[in-house]
């Protein structure tokens, strides 16, 4: 399980960096009781600049997040150190090989001397806690597990996006590698409605609850632009059992699938 270092569990709902995100999302959701602080890169400034203060104050029971689609081991330690720097911080708890898909060479993340060795390296020497590893190929994501190098499965699922649920969640359950959800929402796609959908359409918040229903999900990320919307979200952490039966939002979700809207999000098996 993914911990803070004074041992504290992640919280069920994670922050994760969004374009022109305010600021203020990381103070209100500190205060709210999240712990896990997800960005892609340091170009993501309002989470930085957020979570920079928090640090000063609570390092020990803030998880950091982050990571790097590098696939240079120059690269990625010019990463993690840049990030350390700008954090004022000597280890992150989670570094993830972001974007890890079926498409590019193989080897750079998986033989001897690759990516997933590096991150091992650096959980050994203390440099981060957990290996982490993202995907939205399922066939790629079950690889990673049975790897045995990762701590942490970033993995996409939805109501629309929930083949993971049989085909990866039993196995990282089994190794005891816990799920990290993005795309709760399918970019936003699930919150839309359907013209043939005749019950209500699902909030945000029936999104992550829907998430968190699945055993293998420790987290799932909430990447919203507001406050406003923050606050809304975190309702999620109420109550983890949607209004309707989970069978009734898979109905939906293979509505808003079939679609095909997204050529980004359906290519991914």
């Amino acid at each position: 399980m993914i911990t803070t270092l004074s041992g504290r569990l992640a919280t069920r709902l994670g922050l994760a960096a969004y374009p022109k995100q305010q600021r203020a999302c990381v103070r209100v959701a500190h205060e709210a009781g999240v712990n896990f602080f997800f960005f892609y890169s340091l170009g993501q400034q309002s989470v930085i600049d957020g979570l920079t203060p928090v640090l000063r104050r609570s390092r020990e029971d803030v998880i950091v997040a982050t990571g790097s689609g590098s696939r240079s081991r120059k690269g990625l330690e010019r990463v993690r150190r840049a990030i350390c720097r700008r954090l004022s911080v000597d280890v992150l708890d989670v570094f993830f090989a972001e974007y890890v898909d079926p498409f590019e060479h193989a080897p750079r993340v998986f033989d001897d001397d690759g990516v997933l060795d590096l991150l091992c390296e650096w959980r050994e020497s203390g440099a981060i806690r957990f290996v982490g590893a993202s995907a939205h190929d399922r066939k790629l994501a079950r690889r990673l597990v049975d790897d045995g190098r990762i701590d942490v499965l970033m993995h996409r699922y939805n109501m629309a996006h929930r083949k993971a649920a049989a085909s990866v969640f039993p196995a990282a359950a089994a190794a005891g590698i816990p799920i990290v959800a993005f795309t709760a929402t399918r970019w936003r796609t699930l919150l839309e409605g359907h013209s043939k959908w005749p019950g209500p359409v699902p909030t945000a918040a029936d999104c992550y609850r829907y998430c968190l229903t699945a055993p293998a999900v420790q987290v799932v990320l909430s990447a919203p632009r507001t406050t406003t919307q923050l606050r809304a979200n975190l309702t999620a952490l109420e109550s983890e059992s949607s209004e309707l039966a989970s069978t009734d939002w898979d109905a939906y979700g293979d509505l808003v699938y079939a679609d095909g809207r997204g050529k980004f999000d359906t290519r991914w098996p």
